[in-house]
């Protein structure tokens, strides 16, 4: 979305062995191009000086924090680690921002919040509904909220907080709940895999579409003061529900193909999340284009496609995990072997909007 407006795009990963950019493939230029407008960066959220460093070299007007371990399941394992990188890894881009304006530009600065903040509250949940934490994850981005307001009203930064609902497209990861019911039964629908095992099908979730939230999120950083809002679609639905619209889609009776394991229970549960958008309405101009049930229909489309190359495969005596579908099938872009290799900066272009 930022490179179809014109910006030029500054994105930062971690560094891995291997390269995990599956998502962004099909947008990845080589560095080396001088039309080249995404460049990509080596840095963590556990590390504020290099995020500093960072930050002094793009000179960013915008600068988006989607970085976090963002599984909440993960999180109850991994309690440490998701406070330091949710919490504490969005106090060190604060800080950074902070100290940044050495150049006098505004750096305006948007937090992802979750829903799952407020936990426990009932529905339906608003910019004034008290949070109720259910998760380390959860803890970790009240944290991360209340830094950012606090960052905002002590420094005068443009920081914003967007409190996103459940928002899914056809490339969520395929651990996360949605995702892995449509993959699993469209695997199911060609063969490929005999059962699907899941935890609550009684949690209820407002389930929007990611291109349509993202949207939301530039939106909060156009405006003439920054501000905190809620973004949802205002609907709620049961993960049973899911379940049976994804199976009836493919024409199969769920109740044949899943089965319940008990670990993947949350040692807390978080029953009923749905959020009342109102403010962004209002002061943005938002509305969910994309409805539960294209939002069903793109992921099965998606995956069918997926499990149906991969029979292919199989049937041509291909053992290919699953991961590397995407990448034998996709767009086959080049790369560099290290992803900073390219230029920070378009030369003649500095007057573009950086992000």
């Amino acid at each position: 979305m930022l490179l179809a407006k014109g910006y030029e795009v500054h994105g930062v990963l971690r560094r891995s062995s291997s390269f995990n950019t599956d998502r962004i493939d099909h947008l990845y230029q080589d560095p080396h191009d001088p039309g080249a407008r995404l460049f990509l960066h080596y840095g963590d959220l556990s590390d504020g000086s290099g995020f500093r460093a960072l930050l002094e070299q793009v000179e960013p007007d915008e600068v988006y924090n989607l970085g976090a371990q963002s599984h909440v399941k993960v999180s109850f394992h991994q309690p440490e680690y998701t406070a330091d990188v949710d919490a504490l890894g969005t106090l060190r881009v604060l800080e950074a921002i902070r100290a940044y304006p050495s150049t006098g530009r505004e750096v305006r600065f948007y937090q992802a919040g979750s829903s799952e903040m407020f936990g426990s509250s009932p529905p339906p949940q608003s910019e004034g509904t008290p949070f109720h934490p259910r998760s380390p994850y959860a803890v970790a981005k009240v944290y991360a909220y209340w830094q950012t307001v606090n960052y905002r009203e002590a420094y005068d930064l443009f920081a914003c907080n967007g409190i996103l609902f459940n928002h899914e497209s056809e490339r969520r990861g395929e651990t996360f709940v949605t995702r892995k019911i449509t993959r699993a039964a469209t695997r199911i629908k060609l063969g490929l895999q005999d059962k699907l095992f899941l935890g609550n099908l009684d949690a209820k979730r407002d389930w929007g579409y990611a291109a349509d939230y993202v949207e939301a999120m530039w939106l909060m950083l156009q405006q003439d003061e920054p501000d905190d809002y809620v973004i949802a679609t205002g609907q709620i639905h049961s993960v049973r529900e899911f379940v049976e619209r994804v199976f009836d889609r493919l024409d199969l009776d769920w109740r044949e193909y899943v089965a319940i394991d008990p670990r993947y229970f949350r040692p807390a549960e978080v029953d009923a999340l749905c959020g009342d958008a109102s403010k962004a309405r209002k002061k943005l101009g938002w509305q969910p284009q994309v409805t539960f049930e294209e939002l069903i229909e793109r992921m099965v489309e998606q995956d069918l496609e997926l499990a149906r190359q991969e029979r292919v495969l199989r049937e041509n005596g291909h053992s290919v995990p699953l991961r590397g579908i995407a990448s034998v099938w996709g767009h086959g872009a080049a790369r560099c072997t290290d992803l900073r290799c390219g230029p920070s900066r378009l030369g003649g272009q500095r007057d573009r909007t950086r992000t």
